[in-house]
């Protein structure tokens, strides 16, 4: 192990982080925080929840991140800008000299790490699973890319239930995808005996229980119920900790074109956290880990050897894949010579729904075997 003095702390071991954290691992003392006890590759968590081989694979071991540098299981609640240190939950105080917010977004069921350690999380997708085995009904609110890949997972986990995907929208994946992908979705999902219910809002009707209503009063009774209709960026500890300046109107920490926190040389935000105005998926974040790494090069280096910091570019379209279970699904990429190629079932097998990138991943944290 290398002493390195120049410390640089990375609050959040989600896709960004990690992938900040290896990049600097040999030009710094790295420190990474997070509560979670193992990295949760959150691509794998929709499988997870209905299939029971899939339980453990979401999680994958901080243990051989780094090699210079470690991980420390415990939750920041403050950050000091004046004295360049950040205060965790248990009181210690961690020193930087350059700082990364990395904390993600909180997702709805089952999309999240349940609890702190494997155990917890585990119990809890063993616990979809079962709900989802005995249902005679289930309703998937939400028809983005969560709703379509979670409902095809349902429909494979139990294929007597009758199953209802709901959408706000007028087509499926509207808000990610083009108009090809969605109705590849929708004509999967319905050769499948899914019901898909567009342009449809879900709400609450009162009373004992949670009843459930569209738009014109007509209930949506489910023996099981999963809502996809969005994320909250996890930045409420630093509006508590009084640094709500740093935040836009939807809580995303504002950033300028180097990923710094507004006003702030030594701090960057990354990730789902940040308000950067790009698909918030998972390579969205690698990237965005890749490009700071560079940049808190240039800032440590004081800019040496012609080092200058690299203005970060948002992907107008970045590639990315809808499975519709191992062996189905939709793939977006970018073409040259036109704006987009859609790929169906059998590329996206290849390209993700097999495998779901667990491989990728664990290659990423240092897990060799496996």
């Amino acid at each position: 192990m290398t002493t390195n003095p120049r410390q640089v702390v990375i609050i959040g071991g989600g896709y960004a982080g990690v992938r900040l954290a290896r990049e600097m691992d040999s030009d710094a003392d790295v420190t990474l925080i997070d509560l979670k006890e193992a990295f949760f590759h959150r691509v794998a968590s929709l499988r997870a929840s209905a299939d029971a081989g899939w339980t453990h694979s979401p999680f994958i071991p901080y243990e051989s991140l780094l090699v210079n540098g470690h991980v420390v299981r415990n939750k920041a609640v403050r950050i000091e800008p004046e004295h360049r240190q950040v205060v965790l939950t248990t009181g210690h105080r961690v020193s930087y000299d350059a700082l990364v917010i990395a904390t993600g977004a909180d997702y709805q069921e089952p999309a999240r790490f349940t609890g702190s350690t494997v155990a917890e999380a585990a119990a809890a997708f063993r616990g979809h699973q079962r709900r989802v085995a005995g249902a005679r009904s289930i309703l998937v609110v939400g028809g983005g890319p969560s709703g379509v890949e979670l409902t095809a997972e349902l429909r494979r986990a139990n294929p007597r239930a009758t199953i209802t995907l709901a959408h706000s929208g007028p087509k499926l994946l509207s808000h990610n995808g083009t108009g090809r992908m969605g109705r590849q979705a929708r004509s999967w999902l319905e050769r499948h005996d899914v019901k898909v219910l567009l342009d449809t809002f879900v709400s609450s009707a009162g009373g004992a229980g949670m009843r459930l209503k569209d738009q014109t009063g007509n209930p949506l009774d489910a023996d099981v119920v999963f809502w996809t209709t969005g994320t909250t960026p996890n930045t409420l500890w630093l509006r508590l900790a009084g640094l709500g300046r740093w935040l836009d109107e939807r809580g995303r920490v504002k950033v300028d074109e180097y990923l710094r926190v507004l006003g702030q040389r030594d701090i960057f935000a990354i990730g789902d956290v940040n308000d950067v105005s790009e698909a918030k998926l998972s390579p969205s974040a690698v990237a965005q880990g890749e490009a700071t790494a560079h940049n808190i090069r240039a800032y440590l280096d004081h800019n040496k050897h012609g080092a200058m910091p690299r203005p970060y570019k948002p992907a107008p379209v970045r590639a990315f894949s809808v499975p519709f279970g191992p062996d189905g699904g939709t793939t977006l990429l970018p073409a040259l010579g036109r704006d987009v190629l859609v790929l169906g079932n059998r590329a996206t097998a290849v390209l993700k729904s097999k495998h779901l990138a667990v491989p990728a991943m664990r290659k990423l944290l240092g897990q060799t075997g496996g």
